[in-house]
């Protein structure tokens, strides 16, 4: 069994950290704690990694926010990973900070990310980890708030719930996206 477990961000020491990066912050702790590091392949930062004879393609686009189908469909295409076994973490602006909401399918919510991604597999029924970067800037700001960084009092909520993306990662792979919704959406899994 192959899972494509894709983190959404930008790459550039200049998008490090920011909110708009959240999937690739999850994706660094998950191949830190997997032990494992990302190479720089066609379209992405990729990482291998197994867990109980489950293997894990971790992947990191390089095609900027507004392009990663394109990662996306090459990498299911080349570990030939079915749809249902693809999973992408994305930062969400109608979630409070921490906030984390797996879904099976649904509309890209306005994030040109997921808009590109259901554009290149011509569906929307592939699951997304929505991982909630709160929404507390004045209107017209919505580019510098996501470019931004959290404060230290989001960090503590942030760097809590990556490892609890994680394990909804792990889960995932392991007992199926509707096991590891109930498990993990209704207990709330962040900070509402």
């Amino acid at each position: 069994m192959k899972y494509l477990i894709v983190g959404l961000g930008n790459i550039g020491n200049e998008y490090e950290g920011t909110r708009h990066n959240i999937g690739f912050t999850v994706l660094d702790a998950f191949a830190k704690a997997s032990n494992t590091i990302f190479a720089d392949k066609r379209y992405g930062f990729v990482a291998e990694t197994s867990c109980r004879g489950r293997k894990l393609v971790l992947l990191k686009p390089s095609t900027y926010m507004n392009l990663s189908g394109n990662a996306v469909r090459y990498w299911m295409q080349t570990e030939k990973i079915p749809l249902e076994n693809v999973l992408v973490i994305v930062d969400d602006l109608a979630l409070p900070v921490g906030a984390l909401r797996l879904k099976g399918q649904g509309s890209d919510g306005g994030h040109n990310g997921l808009k590109h991604i259901a554009t290149t597999l011509g569906t929307t029924a592939y699951a997304r980890l929505r991982f909630g970067i709160g929404n507390d800037f004045s209107k017209g700001r919505q580019v510098d708030f996501v470019l931004g960084s959290f404060d230290s009092e989001e960090q503590k909520i942030i760097d809590e719930q990556v490892n609890t993306a994680t394990e909804i990662i792990k889960s995932f792979c392991f007992a199926g996206i509707a096991r590891t919704m109930n498990q993990f959406n209704k207990k709330g899994a962040g900070k509402e």
